[in-house]
């Protein structure tokens, strides 16, 4: 297993070099306006998978993954020349979903917000079910009224008794 960092930097000199040759071009007209996004290789470096996007309809992305696919072998060699490495890399190139990730993200980010507008309008003209505070009501301050009262006549009723402090009955 080779170091990560030697992995990592073998990927991004891929990455520069297949860029590159996309830049100057292939032959083949199917080829659309493809961006190379990120390569990752095995810690073997035995294997390099190529993620790339596409600008363009459906139509574009799949005539260029045929056209990436037909040229991998001139890619790889391309790479082979350009690393200094024992043995090259097999190439595979997976078209990457950030486009469309991007455009779901924005669309469930817009969803959210038009909820929440109409949440906060609904919570502008809303009212209340009953009475604005229901806890507060007569019933609870005449009830606090009453215990007051209860409480002075158990005070009244604790005079009458006698209040022995510490003192002990003789026999």
């Amino acid at each position: 297993m080779a170091d990560p960092a030697r992995a990592r930097k073998m990927a991004d000199r891929i990455k520069v070099i297949v860029a590159k040759r996309l830049e100057r071009g292939l032959r083949d007209p199917r080829l659309g306006f493809v961006t190379i996004t990120d390569v990752k290789v095995t810690g073997d470096l035995q294997h390099a998978s190529v993620f790339y996007t596409v600008y363009g309809n459906e139509e574009e992305r799949t005539d260029s993954a045929a056209a990436l696919k037909a040229a991998t072998g001139m890619l790889r060699s391309e790479v082979g020349k350009n690393i200094t490495a024992r043995l090259t890399p097999s190439l595979e190139f997976i078209a990457d979903a950030i486009p469309e990730n991007a455009a779901l993200i924005d669309d469930l980010l817009r969803e959210a917000r038009d909820r929440d507008t109409e949440v906060e309008q609904l919570a502008r003209t809303a009212q209340y079910a009953g009475d604005a505070d229901p806890y507060k009501s007569r019933d609870l301050e005449e009830a606090d009224d009453d215990d007051a009262d209860d409480e002075d006549a158990d005070d009244d009723d604790d005079a009458d008794e006698p209040v022995s402090r510490g003192a002990h009955a003789a026999d």
